[in-house]
């Protein structure tokens, strides 16, 4: 049984884990996009730290890397690594999926238990889940001028989304904190994965016959 001292050790792991996670998919968009190492170490800090960055500044606590660097250590190392080895890669977009998807699954339930942690509501927990794990994907991509997979027809926001929604329910049901932090990261990235695999996608909008005629 994990103890709640060792379990708050584990959480900033797992933080440090999702920098790492996230900061390959930014060096993999860099080594797509031909850039040089110090390009593959900004995109990789910035997809890194990106959504925790935007997360912390709107629950109005301590930016989580300027207290401690070792997340922007983890991902300028990440960076130098992937800058090597990234042309070993034959299909570097589907890996950068993958990858997106693991530290998608990984930043939403950091995102959402930060938010438990300051006293935010489940909903704001939710959404700190959320915004922790898109974020950094969308300016990742806006900057390497890459369809956003935000915007996709993919699931996406929607699997962060239905990760948090696991942690908060089972958290508050008694499940045990770290049984909650598992099952929220397998519910993200599964959901996420077979998004990838099979293309699935959520209904969307299509406008009648009758109302592209009155255009």
């Amino acid at each position: 049984m994990v103890e709640p001292a060792q379990l708050a050790r584990l959480v900033p792991f797992f933080d440090v884990l999702a920098a790492g996670v996230f900061a390959v998919s930014g060096a993999l968009v860099a080594s797509r996009k031909g850039l040089d190492v110090m390009g593959a170490m900004w995109l990789a800090v910035i997809t890194g730290v990106g959504g925790g960055t935007v997360r912390d500044l709107i629950v109005d606590v301590p930016v989580f890397w300027v207290q401690n660097p070792v997340h922007i250590s983890v991902c300028l190392l990440t960076a130098v690594v992937m800058h090597f080895i990234s042309p070993l890669v034959e299909s570097r977009y589907r890996t950068l999926l993958w990858f997106d998807a693991f530290g998608l699954a990984l930043v939403t339930i950091a995102g959402t238990v930060k938010g438990v942690d300051v006293g935010a509501p489940a909903l704001v927990a939710i959404a700190m889940g959320a915004v922790t794990g898109a974020v950094g994907s969308i300016i990742r991509d806006t900057l390497g001028h890459l369809p956003s997979v935000l915007l996709g027809h993919e699931i996406y926001i929607t699997a962060s989304v239905l990760g948090a929604c696991a942690y908060i329910g089972l958290d508050g049901l008694g499940v045990g904190r770290l049984a909650a932090m598992v099952a929220g990261f397998v519910v993200t990235f599964v959901v996420r994965g077979l998004a990838i695999a099979f293309g699935w996608s959520l209904p969307v909008f299509r406008p009648s016959a009758k109302r592209e005629r009155w255009r």
